[in-house]
């Protein structure tokens, strides 16, 4: 493994509500090395949504250190945070957060309007992007026209296309069957072999196993961090799955 692409130190975040003070985590110090596969588990309300929330620069802690990258991030706000997170994160979320009235193409090339790219320039990297996830002929499909998996793909591709260091998965197969969701995973591992890191957030133990390591949270704080011996490999458990009778 790398140098650490995750560092925080004593990390916590506070949310105020009608006068009270309910804290989502407390004092959470991890490190992740570039090029790790991570799971992070635990119940609702453990804070491991937070914790994302936090790594992906979409919120500020209430006190404590995270740096991306080398990069310090926890005091930025608002254009700063925003470049830090377009330049180095790619997200999936469990619904896909595709448009629907806008190409599979199109969809991928959203994280790209910004980026001062030719019009030519953003339609390239999207079709390359949908062809690394196996859906190079569904370029001008929408998302209605495609399955779930077909629509988490594209979903990825959209994440993969300011190619981020960090991919951040929120519940990616909490929508999916098991066979779709093992094609998902298998994915993932796919890319993290490539040498981008992935923190899946999950509640499944099942998805967990995929993963390198596995970071379990409880009342805002880590109760588990270990390795994990020998993760699942997706691509086997699919064909596995494929070939049971129905």
């Amino acid at each position: 493994m790398g140098q650490p692409l995750i560092v925080t130190r004593n990390l916590t975040k506070d949310y105020y509500l009608e006068g009270y003070t309910v804290p989502a985590l407390r004092g959470v110090s991890v490190e992740v090395a570039a090029g790790e596969f991570v799971a992070v588990m635990g119940p609702s309300g453990s804070g491991k949504s937070t914790f994302m929330n936090l790594l992906g620069c979409l919120d500020n802690p209430t006190s404590g250190e995270y740096h991306l990258a080398g990069e310090p991030v926890s005091r930025l706000t608002g254009d700063a945070l925003a470049a830090i997170r377009n330049r180095r994160v790619g997200f999936v979320f469990q619904n896909f957060n595709l448009l629907p009235r806008t190409s599979a193409a199109e969809n991928i090339e959203l994280p790209l309007l910004y980026s001062g790219l030719a019009r030519e320039e953003r339609r390239r990297r999207a079709l390359a992007r949908l062809a690394e996830v196996g859906l190079a002929e569904r370029a001008h499909h929408h998302p209605a026209q495609l399955s779930g998996g077909q629509q988490q793909r594209v979903a990825i591709a959209r994440a993969l296309v300011n190619d981020p260091l960090l991919i951040l998965a929120d519940e990616p197969t909490g929508a999916l069957d098991t066979h779709t969701s093992c094609e998902v995973m298998a994915l993932l591992q796919q890319l993290n072999r490539r040498g981008i890191t992935v923190v899946l957030v999950t509640h499944e133990r099942d998805i967990a196993a995929f993963a390198g390591r596995i970071i379990g949270f409880r009342d805002g704080r880590v109760v588990e961090d270990h390795p994990v011996a020998q993760p699942v490999d997706a691509v086997a458990m699919a064909e596995r799955l494929a070939a049971e009778p129905a």
